[in-house]
């Protein structure tokens, strides 16, 4: 029996080395080699390592705001925090498309954010947390410990806007106060963290930045262009699959609007539009279009041309997603908003990816 299973696993791994073999020429076809550590540094200085440092700053800001909130309860203090809770979250959605690295380890991403909630487990937990006075809510290195659904920007978006939320400006919503200033602390320990793993000088950013044999991430330039490119084809799957498809399908398909990420808060678009920006900037920053023939770069433009009309789309929808989804113009633009926005992954994934010599049938995107 050993030996038997001995061969099914050998032969299991055949199809890969396969595939492996086959693809390496394919890989490097079209790929401008030389210009991959310009590109890849970019990524990592221009974008990862700034966005990472962006986000936890916005964050700490809001903590602090929180802070200064609970101590001298008012209305303009609440007002003062959504704003500083709109800039932490937009901040987070600029760089919430790199899911890979350090922010995918330890749960590192839905410690930040717990997104989508297909089995609805955050909302009673929020509440009951909120209904305890329990003081290690109030701790954000107790929060740590906790459920990730009661500790993010999502939790943070029920605190500042749900049921209830009108007590923060009062002495009444004081534990409240503190348990929102314990969730913005943990989303600033968590982003400082992945801000301090990239700038480590011998950690994962010269791992993307000097691919080679040694490198245990990257072995060559293909690699890495790899690794960038699923960046930008995942993040675009993501707005798609998670953003709208979580609370619109489209046609006779599902419509739940209160499942869309930031309702409370009306900032399920603006966040969109700040993932859309971070693939914008992410995709011209590190000057993708340098690993491509002079004859292959109008795929770069082409991209941007789709993300500005998913852009414009965003930007003409009501702030609330129930209003967007009754309204038939703005059900309309969601509608064009899934059809542009499975285009554009094609184009990433197709085109972008195509003029980059990543070919061979391989393909970043997963279909419908």
């Amino acid at each position: 029996m050993k030996a038997f299973l001995s061969l099914i696993a050998a032969l299991a791994v055949l199809p890969a080395i396969a595939f492996a073999e086959d693809a390496e020429p394919h890989h490097a076809a079209g790929l401008q080699l030389d210009a991959v550590p310009a590109v890849m540094t970019r990524v990592v200085d221009g974008f990862i390592r700034p966005g990472y440092h962006e986000a936890h700053d916005k964050a700490e800001a809001l903590a602090a705001r929180l802070k200064q909130s609970c101590a001298s309860p008012s209305p303009e203090g609440l007002e003062a925090a959504r704003q500083d809770y709109r800039a932490a979250v937009l901040a987070w959605s600029r760089i919430e498309i790199v899911r890979t690295g350090p922010v995918i380890e330890e749960n590192r991403f839905e410690h930040i954010l717990f997104y989508p909630d297909r089995k609805g487990l955050a909302l009673k937990q929020i509440q009951g947390a909120i209904a305890s006075k329990d003081e290690s809510f109030t701790r954000s290195e107790a929060l740590r410990q906790k459920s990730v659904a009661i500790q993010g920007l999502g939790a943070l978006d029920y605190v500042l806007y749900g049921t209830g939320a009108e007590q923060l400006a009062t002495p009444e919503g004081q534990f409240r106060c503190l348990y929102a200033t314990a969730i913005a602390g943990n989303v600033a320990a968590m982003t400082g963290e992945l801000a301090s793993l990239w700038d480590q000088p011998d950690g994962i950013g010269k791992a993307w930045t000097e691919p080679g044999p040694q490198n245990d991430v990257f072995r060559d330039g293909p690699e890495a262009v790899t690794g960038l490119l699923g960046i930008l084809v995942h993040g675009a799957e993501t707005l798609r699959d998670e953003r709208i498809e979580t609370f619109y399908k489209g046609g006779n398909g599902r419509i739940a609007p209160k499942q869309a990420i930031y309702w409370r808060s009306g900032l399920t678009f603006a966040s969109m539009r700040a993932n859309l920006q971070g693939l914008h900037d992410l995709l011209n920053g590190a000057g993708v279009k340098d690993l491509m023939p002079e004859d292959k770069r109008a795929a770069v433009e082409k991209v941007n041309q789709m993300s500005a009309a998913l852009d414009t789309l965003l930007a003409g929808l009501p702030q609330d997603p129930e209003k967007a989804t009754t309204d038939p113009a703005a059900r309309a633009s969601l509608d064009q908003l899934l059809a542009q926005s499975r285009d554009m992954i094609t184009a990433l994934s197709d085109g972008v990816g195509g003029a980059v010599g990543l070919t061979a049938g391989f393909s970043f995107a997963d279909g419908d």
